[in-house]
């Protein structure tokens, strides 16, 4: 894919202060929970802890074989967020990571490089603190007043792959089946689309995605990924849009 440039940007103070910043490094924190799994709320509710930070991207996924799982008689949930697509890529980080494909919830995924027991906090922050210091690709993105984004690329890096993730802030959903029968669950950075919008080939570059409108309590991200599903070599949270 040519990188593309969107044909009318904002004003320079409107750019200005919808410009996520550059540079910041963050360390990309990708949790794969499920609302059945009994053991998942503590995780989930530490994400809530590493979404506030500025040096962390924290996202959540929520993986689909809870779903067909029957507890007793509490019977089976249907996680609302659960996507077959989240379950295949935590499959493959596994078989890359761990040398294998079984996979296990609550589980981290820190940079595409370290997995970890969700709910281990020490074994999380390490993991944070060791990829923290890696070279990696500067990623900025621009919202347009009305929808669309630029997103500009620089650094040093292999050819990778461009994603876009839309999540939900911040959730409540009413549990009323399966291993967490009668929880109010409170779910942070919930990812609902993940989506490859273009390629890149290692030199400065910039992106457009026309398309991206986000709405009440949605925000976004861009992630620079080595092409197999390796590391994740950058990262962006998408600034808040401009009214």
């Amino acid at each position: 894919m040519r990188p593309l440039r969107l044909a009318v940007l904002a004003a320079a103070a409107v750019v200005a202060a919808s410009a996520s910043q550059a540079g910041d490094r963050r360390a990309v924190v990708e949790l794969f929970t499920s609302q059945s799994c009994y053991s998942c709320p503590p995780a989930e509710s530490f994400l809530g802890e590493l979404a506030a930070r500025d040096d962390v991207l924290a996202l959540e996924f929520h993986v689909d074989y809870w779903d067909s799982l029957v507890y007793g008689s509490a019977g089976k949930w249907r996680d609302v967020f659960s996507k077959r697509a989240y379950t295949e890529r935590q499959v493959v980080y596994n078989r890359r990571i761990r040398g294998r494909s079984g996979v296990y919830t609550p589980q981290i995924v820190v940079n595409g490089q370290r997995e970890v027991v969700g709910s281990d906090r020490g074994a999380v922050l390490s993991a944070i603190a060791d990829v923290r210091e890696a070279d990696g690709v500067d990623v900025r993105i621009i919202l347009a007043p009305g929808k669309g984004a630029r997103v500009d690329l620089s650094g040093n890096a292999a050819p990778s792959a461009v994603w876009l993730v839309r999540f939900i802030g911040r959730s409540l959903t009413k549990v009323r089946a399966g291993e967490n029968k009668g929880k109010d669950l409170v779910n942070h950075h919930v990812v609902t689309e993940l989506r490859q919008v273009g390629r890149w080939d290692g030199r400065e570059a910039t992106l457009s995605i026309p398309d991206l409108a986000l709405a009440r309590g949605e925000g976004c991200a861009v992630l620079v990924q080595d092409r197999h599903q390796g590391p994740v070599l950058g990262a962006a949270l998408c600034p808040e849009p401009v009214s």
